[in-house]
């Protein structure tokens, strides 16, 4: 089992010199101490005559930021350029590592630069950072290196990452806006209910009248909100963690969320066709890059990220291995469509299953993104809708009381 090392921390520091044309410059370098920082710039061909810690630039929030996995893409994309133009691999890691934004990024491809000038396998410097390159990246990566092809690798790893972050994105998308403008429409009503009905409360007050069913029933809710207006915002949240935790603390409720999802109208076809898509991609690359197809599939049921596809790609695995056809087995689960599987046949038969694959993949990621398109515009209607019954109908049950006093007068 690997073991996680210890990151160690760079600074900036700024510097002024001249290069190897005898030209004045300056600029800023980032590393552990201001030894190693005359020792960059000299590999660079600057002969510093001022050097000192950045004071200005420690380090701004922008810059302390988590790292994301469209980090790693990008970071793998610049590895697969950088090696395809010839340059070393130790190099290229100090020159990705010197042009990374985010300091934690810049620490950890400096983490791995160490590990790998110390001797290391890139796939084993990288498997000692689980959070950022999990089982899948450093199997590619292991496979490249056996192979002797690793920029080719790490090119089709840099693809799929993309495309990968390319597809949650979409999700997000088509999940953001209802839920945003639910949410917009939430707060709205609440502000209406704890500040502006009272204010109309206190007038129909001075008129000894009756008021319509419809007034007072809103009214009831309004002084309900008032009273109960933090009891109800902390249980909210509470209801919020409590689903967070649980999911990720209970398989079972996992597993029951991730049946949920793909139940839910409309978006329930959109994140199942994003996990075809994702279990394409993924067996495609895996299976391009030359690993065996059991493994590949091991290697895609963790990729799906869904507990249905899940347990229907472990179901393949062990079809495969006791000797079925990749076909009949993905025909066996009853989860993929009927396109999927003659795809996947027509690439067995032919010899050209990942092609076939990826195919798939680029089909049902294209079909994601119409399919957003299309929730977007059939969504607008339905949430005018909603916005103009929550708000709308409180507007009428506070002016109809004045509506009815006119009649009288």
């Amino acid at each position: 089992m690997a073991t996680k090392t210890k990151e160690v921390k760079r600074v900036s520091f700024a510097w002024q010199g001249k290069d190897k044309s005898g030209n004045h410059s300056r600029g800023k370098i980032d590393a552990q101490n201001i030894a190693e920082a005359k020792r960059l710039l000299r590999r660079q061909g600057i002969n510093p005559s001022k050097l000192a810690r950045d004071r200005g630039s420690l380090l701004s929030s922008r810059r302390n930021r988590a790292i994301k996995p469209l980090d790693i893409a990008f970071f793998t994309r610049q590895m697969a350029t950088m090696m395809k133009a010839g340059v070393p691999l130790i190099q290229g890691l100090e020159i990705v590592a010197n042009g990374a934004e985010k300091v934690k990024l810049k620490d950890l491809i400096y983490a791995l630069r160490t590990d790998v000038s110390g001797g290391s396998d890139l796939s084993s410097a990288l498997a000692k950072h689980p959070n950022y390159f999990d089982d899948l990246f450093c199997s590619l990566v292991r496979a490249g290196e056996a192979s002797g092809q690793l920029e080719t690798m790490l090119d089709r790893i840099a693809t799929y990452k993309e495309k990968v972050e390319s597809l949650k994105a979409k999700i997000k998308k088509a999940l953001t806006y209802p839920s945003a403008v639910v949410i917009v429409a939430i707060i709205v009503t609440a502000i209406l209910l704890v500040k502006v009905v009272p204010v109309f409360e206190d007038v129909f007050n001075s008129f000894g009248a009756d008021l319509p069913a419809f007034t007072r029933w809103v009214i009831g809710l309004s002084e309900l909100a008032q009273r109960y207006w933090f009891v109800g915002l902390i249980s909210v949240i509470a209801m919020i963690i409590a689903f967070v935790q649980a999911r990720k603390r209970s398989e079972r409720f996992a597993d029951l969320v991730d049946h949920a999802l793909l139940k839910i109208p409309i978006i329930g076809s959109i994140i199942r066709e994003a996990i075809i898509a994702r279990f394409a991609r993924t067996l495609a690359t895996t299976f391009a890059a030359g690993v065996p197809l059991v493994q590949a599939l091991d290697s895609t049921a963790g990729a799906t990220g869904n507990v249905v596809y899940r347990r229907a790609t472990l179901q393949i695995r062990n079809g495969v291995s006791t000797g079925q056809s990749l076909t009949n087995a993905i025909n066996i689960t009853g989860v993929f469509d009927v396109m999927v599987v003659q795809m996947i046949s027509i690439g067995e038969e032919s010899g050209s299953l990942d092609m076939m694959l990826d195919k798939v993949a680029s089909f049902y990621e294209e079909s994601v993104d119409n399919s957003v398109d299309n929730l977007s515009s059939l969504l607008e209607p339905l949430i005018m809708a909603v916005l103009g019954i929550l708000v709308g109908g409180l507007v009428i049950a506070m002016y109809l009381p004045i509506f009815q006093l006119g009649n009288v007068v």
